[in-house]
């Protein structure tokens, strides 16, 4: 087997010192360009591979971000995920994934322990408020930043977009175009958003002194066939909806495609708007009205108070939402009479 090269011997056939080869590798601290040149040379022909488990045991960084996800079926959370790499990218850090989907209670701790030890802090996106990891985190008050979570207190960082007012703005948007029968098609309560968004929705409805229609409160699962076979049962009403307001574009689009099989139009029959703005929302046919969600500002920010926690140690409890907004497109119309 060969010998592992070591970073004393990178330094010696650069002709540097070690603190100055280890910059260099790094990308830290100020390095002239032909040293760090040199350096990479050196590390290249020496076939070295830094240890970075070492580096932490001795009490240095590993340049390493962990990141919690649940499952990858989420198109916001591809979108977040390569805002928040992007981010961690210019600040020096590179992230590990860790798909906890399906992970029993021990599998998972015995991963965020290990990633703890590695990584210099943690990124849970998404996280679902039942997962017993929260506790942990909190109780350590290990560095660490929940994005794009509404769910109960936890004395943790929280990064999210506005949930509540930006669907009031949704539903009021669909009020000022005549329409009066409303519904909502809600998503998982994992992470406590979908919950923000239906209080918004009513918010709107109780300030324009329309009544709670249970029948037009739809549970669907973030997902396109959810809102497909929730809009199937709103149209099935004696009284159809004019409007569908889904928790998220997934959903919303699903809705879209259920009107169109049922021969509806959007939105001469039915105005739909969604949340989150993914990519996808601006290239349906029609164009989805829907709420922004300031997804590279969480990043961002994520990234920014996540740093902060990993130079001090600790992370204490705050929450940061930043303001998110209508996009008006194709999907909403005026309420049809009848």
């Amino acid at each position: 087997m060969q010998k592992t090269s070591t970073l004393t011997e990178v330094a010696q056939e650069a002709g540097v010192s070690l603190i100055t080869a280890s910059r260099a590798l790094r990308g830290v601290g100020r390095v002239a360009k032909e040293t760090r040149e040199r350096v990479l040379a050196a590390a290249a022909k020496l076939d070295y591979t830094p240890d970075m488990i070492a580096q932490k045991m001795r009490g240095g960084n590993s340049g390493l971000i962990g990141v919690f996800v649940n499952g990858f079926r989420s198109l916001v959370m591809h979108e977040l995920l390569s805002a928040l790499n992007d981010e961690a990218r210019r600040l020096g850090f590179d992230l590990i994934v860790f798909n906890a989907d399906h992970f029993d209670d021990a599998r998972r701790a015995g991963t965020a322990e290990m990633l703890r030890k590695l990584c210099d802090g943690l990124l849970l996106l998404l996280p679902d408020s039942n997962d017993g990891l929260l506790d942990r985190l909190e109780r350590a008050h290990a560095p660490c930043v929940l994005v794009s979570f509404a769910g109960r207190q936890i004395d943790l960082p929280v990064v999210l977009g506005s949930n509540r007012l930006a669907a009031r703005a949704a539903v009021e948007h669909l009020l000022g175009l005549g329409h009066r029968r409303i519904a909502f098609i809600a998503g998982t309560s994992f992470t406590g958003q979908s919950e923000e968004r239906q209080r918004g929705y009513e918010d709107a409805l109780r300030a324009a002194g329309i009544a709670i229609e249970p029948a037009y409160q739809r549970q669907g699962d973030f997902n396109d066939a959810s809102g497909f076979v929730e809009t199937q049962a709103l149209l099935a009403l004696p009284h159809p909806p004019t409007a569908i307001f889904a928790a998220n574009d997934a959903m919303a689009f699903g809705a879209l495609d259920a009107l169109s099989t049922a021969g509806l139009k959007v939105p001469d029959d039915v105005s739909v708007v969604g949340f989150d703005d993914v990519i996808r929302a601006a290239f349906v046919h029609p164009k989805l009205t829907t709420v922004r969600q300031p997804l590279n500002e969480i990043a961002i920010r994520a990234v920014a108070e996540l740093v902060n926690a990993m130079r001090t140690g600790r992370a204490d409890g705050f929450r940061i939402e930043l303001p998110a907004r209508l996009v008006i497109r194709d999907s909403t119309g005026p309420a049809h009479k009848g």
